[in-house]
């Protein structure tokens, strides 16, 4: 008997879910001017709406991830989009910068969570051996998502303006949780379609589902992986979310673009970043047939896109041409997404049975570099009068970080 492919819905729901992750997060960054404009907001100001979002979304990363060891991907997750489909639609009623940067907190405290409880999800419901290609799945998807959104955005507020915009795409959201919610089971067995091959195939992972409260802090907090782990995931996410932050802004400011050509111009970052996932997985798999060890490939892997994203940033402060300097910044942004699925498959290997929790972790440490990185690029602007160069250049060594990051580190030995 073959086994029925039930389990691949999970994949679907988690690539649906990427995308209108992606799509609330980035149409803030193209509206950008037209919030600032309105509400009258400096770089700086501008700056802290950003980091609202990312503050508020590591600071509940754990206590998501946690949940989802806990109680269950299903009530968390339905949880996590409601939540966030409403701040969503609520950015569009801002009125001031006060509540446009707590609009973006609450935004922020209820998204938290989601790949963590993704990630368990697929712990839960799929063979190891496939666990990476979801990843990367996931990661091409949320990235395809986010670079499809700024022509969306534009349509859109095109029509009815930019408050209009957050109101459409919170809506999404809400659909996704109600299908998810009355169709999946955090324990696959519990589905009565797969079949009985399937259920062989997946039984080994279910047991993954049971209730993990007792997580193991002090090995945790004390673990060397951990920290490796996490201040390379800070490292990735501060150069990168500048493409949903202030990509736009730099391009209509600095590089005198047209709107229109900034929709255009905004999607190349995420789209060959959503590439860089499934190349990274396939150049993983031929370096281990050949005779590497997972350890290794994952590490040179690693180190060759966080190398390749910090010489690409500072190459496009060297081009003249804005669209030569947009190809640089997407070529980053694809070597940037080569470190993704290492990343998130060495959390799910050395969390084991607390995946959500340590992956919550780390996904907090990583925003928290999200976090910094727009109100840094707010505050360099001011200070020096507009000088895009000098945050590119911070960035990319950022960027170089990550590599000696993953020089210690061992992506997977469990806790």
């Amino acid at each position: 008997m073959r086994p029925t492919r039930v389990r691949y819905r999970v994949v679907a729901f988690a690539v649906a879910l990427a995308v209108i992750t992606y799509l609330d997060r980035v149409c803030i960054s193209f509206a950008a001017p037209d919030i600032r404009r309105d509400l009258s907001l400096s770089e700086v100001q501008m700056g802290w709406a950003f980091t609202a979002f990312n503050i508020g979304y590591a600071l509940f990363e754990i206590p998501g991830g946690f949940l989802g060891d806990w109680v269950g991907p299903r009530k968390v997750l339905t949880r996590i989009v409601v939540w966030w489909s409403l701040f969503t639609a609520a950015t569009g009623w801002a009125w001031s910068h006060a509540s446009l940067v707590a609009t973006r907190f609450l935004f922020g405290a209820g998204e938290a969570g989601c790949f963590p409880n993704i990630t368990k999800s697929f712990t839960t419901w799929l063979p190891e051996r496939e666990q990476a290609r979801a990843q990367a799945a996931l990661w091409l998807a949320a990235r395809w998502g986010g670079a499809f959104t700024p022509p969306l955005v534009a349509i859109v507020m095109g029509i009815a303006g930019w408050r209009a915009s957050f109101a459409v795409f919170g809506c999404a959201g809400v659909v996704w949780a109600v299908a998810f919610f009355f169709w999946y089971r955090d324990n696959p067995l519990d589905n009565p379609a797969l079949n009985d091959a399937e259920r062989a195939l997946v039984r080994p992972m279910s047991a993954m589902s049971k209730s993990h409260a007792d997580v193991p802090w002090r090995r945790l907090l004390g673990s060397r992986q951990v920290w490796m782990l996490n201040w390379q995931y800070f490292a990735l996410n501060y150069g990168w979310y500048f493409n949903v932050t202030w990509l736009p802004t730099y391009l209509r400011e600095s590089r005198h673009v047209a709107i229109a050509s900034t929709a255009l111009l905004s999607i190349l970052p995420l789209f060959l970043g959503g590439i860089g996932d499934p190349v990274s997985v396939w150049l993983i798999s031929r370096l281990t047939r050949s005779g590497q060890s997972v350890a290794t490939a994952r590490r040179l892997v690693a180190r060759l896109g966080f190398a390749g994203a910090g010489s690409f940033l500072f190459l496009s402060t060297r081009m003249p041409n804005p669209v030569a300097a947009m190809l640089c910044i997407a070529l980053a942004s694809f070597s940037n997404d080569f470190v993704m699925p290492a990343t998130w498959n060495a959390a799910a290997d050395i969390g084991g049975e607390h995946t959500g929790t340590l992956s919550g972790f780390m996904n907090m440490w990583g925003n928290l570099g999200g976090a910094l990185s727009p109100l840094a690029i707010g505050y360099m602007l001011q200070a020096t009068h507009n000088n895009w160069n000098l945050t590119f250049y911070v960035s990319a060594a950022v960027y170089l970080t990550g590599a000696i990051f993953w020089t210690f580190l061992d992506p997977v030995t469990p806790l």
